[in-house]
């Protein structure tokens, strides 16, 4: 399997697969976010993931693909600090802020970021017509956030909270640029594409779940464990076919254009918002989700 996404990297049909896992990434994403953001505290739920998403990938990091050599061995080193920190304001911001908020912020800061980070060290090239959209699309998030933010300050959220959520999320939303640069290196770095995700999950079980465990010795209010298992368990299923997905994606096609794309998970975000979170959500927020589509779109066809 490994060898066909090599094998297919840079051509038309790999360019077409990479559209499809992009778009279906987002939308794991978006239902990853919520589930990140649901139940008794973000912490715990995070933790549960890494934990469940790490067991289910150690067996085939050990045992079925290669194992990384040296240099490779460095980069995921350097993504699991990088990951962890993410991991963490992301949390932070979910804890403190509204999803229809903090979730368009981090996810509209890191496509510019991250497209400035391909033409440098990928050597990729938008065109002008896919600038535009990755303006549009990237604008257009930025704004749909003000709106949810002036909808949470009217609903009388916390200002204070709210305003540390929102700052979180900005810095969320440059470590989501710093990975996506990293792991898209570390991914075409791989012999086999498939060590570089088994090795980074199975990584990640020993990065979070020790913020986790030291807020659960903080805190009294506990989830019952049978549903914080089931929560990580469910939770790790989507964030393997989200990030998987997006990896696979940036090997087969741009990095650049991936990580536009999977921003259209603020599409999905939005509708979980309203139908999980009853968040409200008015007509501006409408025509800028419309306006978050048409920018993916020109970027695709830039």
């Amino acid at each position: 399997m490994g060898d066909l996404i090599i094998q297919w990297s840079g051509t038309p049909a790999g360019e077409a697969l990479a559209l499809v896992l992009a778009l279906f990434s987002a939308m794991a994403h978006a239902i990853f976010g919520a589930i990140n953001k649901g139940g008794v505290d973000p912490y715990f739920n995070r933790g549960s993931i890494n934990i469940s998403y790490s067991l289910m990938a150690a067996p085939f990091a050990l045992f079925v693909f290669p194992w990384p050599d040296f240099e490779l061995f460095k980069i995921l080193c350097v993504t699991y600090f990088v990951h962890m920190l993410y991991e963490w304001l992301q949390t932070v911001s979910f804890a403190k802020g509204a999803f229809t908020v903090v979730y368009p912020i981090a996810r509209g800061t890191g496509p510019f970021i991250t497209a400035l980070c391909a033409v440098v060290i990928f050597g990729e090239h938008l065109k002008l017509l896919q600038w535009v959209g990755l303006g549009m699309l990237s604008g257009s998030i930025f704004l749909l956030a003000f709106v949810n933010y002036r909808i949470a300050l009217s609903n009388n959220q916390n200002i204070s909270g709210l305003r540390e959520a929102v700052i979180a999320a900005f810095f969320t939303g440059i470590m989501i640029a710093t990975y996506t640069t990293i792991d898209a290196y570390g991914i075409r770095l791989a012999a086999d594409p498939f060590t570089f995700l088994c090795w980074f999950f199975m990584m990640g079980g020993f990065g979070f779940p020790l913020i986790a465990a030291h807020r659960w010795l903080k805190t009294s209010e506990h989830p019952p464990i049978p549903d914080l298992a089931m929560r990580g368990i469910f939770g790790a299923i989507v964030g393997v076919i989200s990030f998987g997905a997006i990896m696979l994606a940036s090997r087969l096609g741009k990095v650049a254009e991936a990580a536009t794309l999977r921003e259209t998970s603020i599409i999905f975000a939005t509708g979980i918002g309203v139908l999980i979170f009853k968040e409200r959500i008015k007509l501006p927020a409408l025509i800028l989700i419309g306006l978050i589509a048409l920018g993916a779109i020109l970027v695709k066809i830039g």
